[in-house]
């Protein structure tokens, strides 16, 4: 989806995503349930030194499954929230780590969907995968 063709209701989700925001996630939308995600390592996000505190890159995840989903549903004036999720951490990110978040949906339902992300940094290497369910729900229930 180029800029100009997001969705309203992703818009809204963008500007009011403290979170997201605070730790300095982007996303763009390649089609729905396709998007990249992109969050820069920081000094504010690491757990010790160097390394990358794992709730980070686990927030991540759920991040990018959940808008990949929400861009599945938001034409029906619905968005999502997680039911579950599984987080495998496979390597290390590192200050200064450029992570980019790739999800795909496995299975969408009219109320259950199911999604996968992967997490690589600047050199593409594998830093998480991970697997998630969402229930999808009237926007309005959600304050939008």
């Amino acid at each position: 989806m180029s800029e100009l063709n997001v969705h309203p209701l992703i818009r809204k989700y963008q500007q009011l995503n403290q979170f997201g925001q605070l730790i300095g996630m982007d996303f763009l939308i390649h089609e729905p349930g396709v998007l990249t995600y992109r969050l820069e390592v920081t000094d504010v996000l690491l757990a010790t030194p160097t390394a990358l505190h794992g709730g980070v890159i686990a927030a991540f995840c759920d991040a990018v499954m959940g808008v990949g989903a929400l861009s599945l549903v938001c034409g029906d004036e619905k968005v999502v929230s997680t039911v579950e999720m599984k987080v495998s951490f496979l390597n290390p990110a590192f200050r200064g780590d450029v992570l980019t978040g790739t999800s795909s949906v496995v299975k969408a339902g009219k109320r259950i969907i199911f999604m996968e992300a992967k997490v690589c940094n600047q050199m593409g290497d594998l830093i998480a995968t991970s697997s998630g369910t969402f229930n999808a729900y009237p926007a309005e229930r959600a304050g939008y």
